[in-house]
């Protein structure tokens, strides 16, 4: 599914406009990547959780000539679904 599908999806379910729900799901993504941006975790219950992890700089090779390059240090999004989640997703939703 893709953005234009899920405000499509969403604003046929709510009965709004395509530009009220653009709007409403730019701002949840928008927040959701303030927060990430900022730091913060973000945890939504039976969803899942996002956390940032941290990667220290390290020396790394290109697999295709075998050059060493330095990598530098950097911040990751990490997702780890949540129980209903993956239970619905592996056909157990009721």
């Amino acid at each position: 599914m893709t953005k234009s599908e899920l405000i499509e999806a969403l604003s046929n379910e709510l009965n709004f406009s395509i530009s009220e729900t653009t709007g409403i799901i730019s701002t949840i993504l928008d927040s959701m990547t303030d927060a990430l941006a900022n730091g913060d975790n973000i945890e939504i219950r039976g969803f899942g959780s996002f956390t940032i992890k941290h990667y220290e700089p390290y020396t790394g090779r290109n697999p295709k000539t075998g050059k060493e390059t330095e990598v530098k240090a950097k911040k990751l999004p990490i997702f780890k679904v949540g129980k209903d989640f993956r239970e619905a997703v592996n056909g157990g939703r009721k």
